[in-house]
């Protein structure tokens, strides 16, 4: 269960990890990009999450579970329909059904707890045709009820010593992302890679195909979320290839370190800009460090690299993870052409 509560599911969200193995989001998108690397690890994934979530999630859900036809079912608390409080609910929750359906997303709606039996069927269809389904759960499902068994665990005690003593220096790059990507692919064995969305994926394509490679046609920020998902489903070692400004637009890193996968490895190829459109400068070409926002978001295990030597030598160090390299490069891309795979075939065979 990939979760983010909502109010009027209070009951619903105490229960849910006493029952599943629950990993608490902090983005919705960010779950559609968790979600599908589950599923191609063969995981059956559930999200449950505030309709209002949805908003978020559109192109994700559009150019992820969609476009790869991998299961998604969303059970989404709906808000701005019934008894609602909250003005600010309304203007998007209650246009949702017209919304979904223009967008060719599944849709069920619940209003009764005699309904309730249908959010079963949106788990099994989401998982019968390949496809996300959305059922939308009218808080009247919930009213009147109550559980005397529902008490919240207690947080455990906030006590801890923060320590960060990093001294690092950027050098000028000498390395593109193509040789970033060009001196790790010898290295891969029969690891998982994913790489982001645009010319990350298409260079990985050129240096070395491998099917156990996903390559990314959409989703911008989904990358790590995948990844994650991937390592999480099974035990093969998982690496990712990011991009600065993907990994500043998401807000996934807390959430891996937290469930900290041991076979998961981010090499964050930080070329400052906006590789595949035209090389616009990001937040972190003189400001924010990915290293230290890392480190920031639990990371025990991270480096930065700046020369192909020492690329592979993070690599290969065989530390536990999740681990965070942080790669400083130029930016420029490589002439490369476009991969000639379909979405359904780089998911069957990465699947197989």
């Amino acid at each position: 269960m990939a979760t983010l509560p909502c109010d009027r599911t209070k009951d619903l969200c105490t229960l849910l990890p006493r029952h599943f193995r629950e990993i608490s989001l902090l983005r919705e998108e960010d779950g559609v990009g968790l979600c599908a690397g589950l599923a191609l690890a063969g995981r059956r994934p559930v999200m449950h999450i505030q309709s209002s979530g949805l908003g978020n999630m559109l192109n994700a859900i559009l150019t992820l579970p969609s476009l790869y036809r991998l299961p998604l079912p969303v059970l989404a608390s709906w808000r701005g329909v019934y008894r609602e409080r909250i003005e600010a609910q309304v203007p998007f929750n209650s246009r949702l059904p017209g919304i979904l359906a223009a967008a060719g997303i599944a849709c069920t709606e619940i209003h009764t707890p005699d309904d309730l039996a249908l959010a079963g069927e949106v788990v099994a269809g989401a998982y019968k045709e390949k496809q996300p389904h959305v059922a939308l759960i009218s808080p009247a499902v919930w009213e009147g009820g109550h559980c005397d068994a529902v008490v919240p665990a207690p947080f455990p005690l906030r006590e801890r010593e923060v320590v960060c003593d990093l001294h690092r220096t950027i050098h000028p790059p000498v390395m593109r992302r193509y040789d970033a990507i060009a001196a790790v692919a010898p290295h891969l064995g029969d690891a998982l890679a994913v790489a982001n969305l645009g010319v990350p994926s298409k260079e990985l394509y050129a240096i070395r195909d491998r099917p156990e490679n996903f390559y990314m046609l959409g989703s911008y920020t989904q990358a790590t979320p995948i990844g994650f998902g991937c390592a999480l489903g099974q035990e093969r070692d998982v690496v990712v290839f990011d991009g600065d400004g993907s990994l500043l637009g998401t807000a996934i890193l807390p959430v891996i370190a937290s469930e900290a996968p041991p076979n998961l490895t981010i090499i964050a190829l930080d070329n400052g800009a906006f590789g595949s459109t035209g090389s616009q400068m990001t937040h972190a070409w003189a400001g924010a460090d990915l290293e230290l926002i890392a480190r920031g978001a639990g990371f025990e295990s991270t480096a930065k690299v700046q020369t192909p030597e020492e690329l592979v030598e993070a690599y290969t160090s065989g530390e536990k993870g999740p681990r965070f390299i942080h790669a400083v490069i130029a930016p420029g891309n490589a002439d490369v052409p476009n991969i000639p795979l379909s979405a359904l075939g780089i998911r069957d065979r990465f699947c197989r």
